[in-house]
């Protein structure tokens, strides 16, 4: 797996595109982690960032866009279904994906970009996206802005611990904690602003 990783990486920019966007296919390593590594270990200075930052954003979205693809194909009874059966599997609870389904048909400008912000959600509520017919422009550019700000966070962070840092791992697994403490006071606010919708709605 090393060698894999040390291969892909050596293919310089073209190599950092096809990890963002395997990423997305298959969330592992999350995209933290990923975006952490990459700018401690290929941002040699800032023009190499804002490279790094141009063609991991342009990865990120073509990923989001074949899962808009595929649900598109699927349609909203059978995509629906496919998450109900295989979801768990890769950590998109249902209960999750119906929410936010929801919210695209509520304001799909909005959840898109606040999809980019959600961990697992970002890589499969494209899903729900194409499922439901929504305009393929608005989708791509939101995600396009939503992905931009997620990678040049973490990119940033790898590129300003560069220098000073002699134990890379102890560094990244704080930064993921921080950043899961986050996640999860997201994911609650979301909740409760769900939860305080619910009656309205109805």
């Amino acid at each position: 797996m090393t060698d894999l990783l040390s291969a892909v990486l050596g293919l310089g920019l073209f190599g950092a595109a096809c990890l963002a966007f395997t990423e997305k296919i298959l969330p592992v390593p999350p995209s933290h982690v990923l975006l952490l590594f990459l700018g401690m270990t290929k941002a040699s200075d800032i023009a190499a960032l804002g490279a790094l930052l141009a063609v991991t954003t342009l990865a990120s979205t073509v990923g989001c866009l074949f899962w808009f693809a595929l649900g598109g194909r699927l349609g909203p009874v059978r995509a629906d279904a496919l998450v109900g059966r295989f979801g768990r599997y890769f950590f998109l609870r249902h209960e999750t994906y119906l929410r936010f389904s929801g919210a695209y048909r509520r304001n799909h400008i909005r959840a898109s970009l606040l999809a980019q912000f959600v961990p697992t959600v970002r890589n499969y509520l494209p899903i729900a996206a194409g499922a439901l017919r929504l305009p393929a422009l608005p989708f791509a550019l939101t995600t396009l802005l939503g992905a931009m700000l997620w990678n040049a966070g973490f990119l940033l962070a790898g590129y300003a611990m560069r220098d000073g840092v002699h134990d890379l791992l102890t560094v990244a697994f704080r930064i993921m904690a921080i950043v899961l403490a986050l996640e999860v006071a997201f994911l609650i606010a979301l909740r409760s602003r769900w939860r305080r919708a619910r009656p309205a709605g109805r």
